[in-house]
């Protein structure tokens, strides 16, 4: 058993903390929000994460799980410190290092005894040597520490399964014993272990992430390309999925990424290439066929209505994916942001983040559920592929709606089932339909 602190208790560092006290570890969720603090104390989430709140409320009960909001109180006993704050977009979409720098210093100001520090956060390269320095500079005595990157690789919605189930753990460090110490911990997990030196480590999440994103766009490309000459983008994907070069992950055509992962990374990947004299035009361009997915879907209804003002949208799913509440670069604030510039009425419905979505959207009425949310509609897109939504009567929804036109962002529907119901049936990469849409 390793006594262990994990500065930050968001997605990354409530999940890491729970889950490495299911792994027999006693662990300090540190986060200096002590209101957010205080509620996972009593067992309230701040998160939507699916086996998250039993897992926390079994590991609290089992007394290996705790909060605080003292560095004081939490530091001098560690053995190990992971820093999984949160690492937001400056102006030009470099990663802000405030919340960083300042875990790193408070880290410094409170060791007393030798210390291991990971980085978990998706950091710059080179942050890694940063944070040394710093715990070099504000070090109250001379203790003995080493730095690690450690980066993560969970998926909202899965993110337990894949702590507990990974693909491989990456380590990267100038003093291999740490390393080694670190890997320790992930050794009952059974899954590859990385070791590589900071810098590679730190690159390896950036690059992951950007291959991701691009696989993505490339997809969406593809769809586009389709449209154009009357292919199914979904057979295309198919037919490369088999592939086993290409593999089917990832080559779901829709309305493109968003979250908290994809645009911020390869934002910063841009970012850190620019500055150091290379050109990321790849990258550049992987961003722009992102956005343009969600342009296209305001484009489709336009065609389908003969523009939109005074019309009334409806909006299936406001996160950015399924099993989550996040809206962080979420395709619905871009969509409805793009319909309400229009002048369109929205109509939302999602059926866990319209908490979220309350705080962060102007101008949305929310409804109870699907049904009520394409009620006397003109038009209705699917932005998130909730599993609610692919068992919809969509005769019903068709009866309901003033004009049957749909949006199927995430392709999930027959086309010709929508057909033959009478939807006016507007895929990502497939059959155009006739453009009108007479009213019901």
């Amino acid at each position: 058993m390793r006594n262990i602190v994990i500065v930050g208790s968001g997605y990354v560092g409530l999940v890491t903390a729970t889950c490495l006290a299911d792994l027999g570890n006693r662990v300090v969720g540190l986060d200096c929000d002590e209101e957010k603090t205080e509620s996972l104390r009593r067992g309230a989430m701040p998160i939507y994460e699916p086996g998250l709140e039993e897992r926390v409320l079994r590991n609290r009960q089992a007394d290996r799980l705790f909060f605080t909001s003292s560095y004081r109180e939490a530091i001098p006993e560690a053995e190990l410190v992971f820093i999984a704050v949160g690492t937001p977009a400056g102006a030009v979409g470099q990663a802000d290092l405030h919340y960083v720098e300042e875990a790193a210093r408070s880290i410094a100001e409170n060791i007393a005894n030798p210390l291991t520090v990971i980085n978990k956060s998706t950091v710059p390269i080179g942050t890694g040597d940063l944070v040394a320095d710093i715990i070099r500079q504000h070090a109250r005595c001379p203790v003995p520490f080493a730095v690690v990157s450690n980066p993560e690789f969970l998926r909202e919605g899965s993110a337990i399964n894949d702590f507990m189930h990974p693909d491989r753990v990456v380590l990267g460090s100038t003093d291999r014993g740490a390393a080694e110490t670190v890997a320790e911990l992930y050794r009952p997990l059974k899954c590859p272990i990385l070791v590589t030196d900071l810098r590679t480590a730190e690159m390896i999440k950036y690059a992951s992430n950007a291959f991701l994103a691009t696989k993505i766009s490339f997809i969406n490309e593809m769809a586009a390309i389709c449209e154009h000459l009357g292919a199914d983008v979904k057979l295309v994907a198919a037919g490369m999925g088999l592939d086993r070069r290409i593999g089917p992950a990832f080559l779901d055509a829709g309305i493109g990424w968003g979250g908290s992962c994809f645009p911020k990374d390869v934002r910063a990947l841009v970012n850190m290439a620019a500055n150091h004299g290379a050109h990321p035009q790849l990258l550049r361009a992987v961003t722009e066929i992102n956005l343009d997915q969600r342009r296209q879907v305001v484009i489709k209804l336009k065609q389908s209505l003969g523009g939109l003002r005074g019309r009334v949208i409806g909006v299936l799913g406001l996160a950015f994916k399924p099993n989550t509440d996040d809206m962080r670069d979420a395709p619905s604030r871009d969509i409805i942001a793009l319909l309400q510039a229009e002048g369109a009425g929205v109509r939302a419905y999602d059926p866990v983040a319209m908490d979220v979505a309350r705080k962060q959207l102007d101008g949305v009425t929310y409804r109870a559920d699907a049904y009520d949310a394409a009620s006397g509609c003109d038009g209705l897109v699917v932005v998130t592929e909730w599993n609610e939504f692919k068992q919809l009567d969509m005769g019903t929804i068709k009866r309901s709606m003033r004009r049957p036109v749909l949006v199927d962002g995430r392709n999930i529907y027959d086309p010709e089932q929508m057909a033959e119901l009478g939807l006016v049936y507007w895929g990502i990469g497939r059959c155009a339909p006739v453009p009108e849409a007479p009213a019901s």
